[in-house]
């Protein structure tokens, strides 16, 4: 079984870019209706705090274990992009913003998936 040589998932411009992401949400969703507090807010902050935490989480294991937890970043960042369209559709926040996170998103997206790939080459 081999293991990662990157232990420190402090070091990962994914891991930082999405810890980033993560506060810049947090900032944009005040502007949410109250009503919405424990609603789409708590499912999309919590959608997006999940994302670093499973690319640590991976750096703990195996190539395979990295793997699996990079995918669940990956699922995590749909749902939070899903949320993000209601969001935009019902007009809860500006276009502007919901756009601006979605773009956001979607290049870590990409970020996420070029590490995948490149780990996956490593076994």
């Amino acid at each position: 079984m081999l293991f990662l040589q990157v232990r420190n998932f402090r070091e990962l411009n994914i891991w930082n870019d999405s810890i980033h992401y993560t506060i810049e949400l947090y900032k944009a969703l005040e502007g949410l209706p109250a009503f919405e507090r424990y609603g789409l807010r708590s499912q999309m902050t919590r959608a997006s705090v999940s994302i670093p935490s499973n690319i640590a989480e991976g750096c703990r294991g195996s190539i395979k274990e990295h793997i699996h937890y990079l995918n669940i970043a990956l699922g995590s960042s749909f749902e939070l992009e899903s949320q993000l369209v209601i969001v935009d559709r019902t007009k809860m926040l500006e276009s502007s913003i919901c756009q601006d996170l979605i773009i956001r998103l979607n290049s870590l997206q990409k970020q996420i998936n070029a590490y995948r790939t490149y780990i996956s080459s490593l076994q």
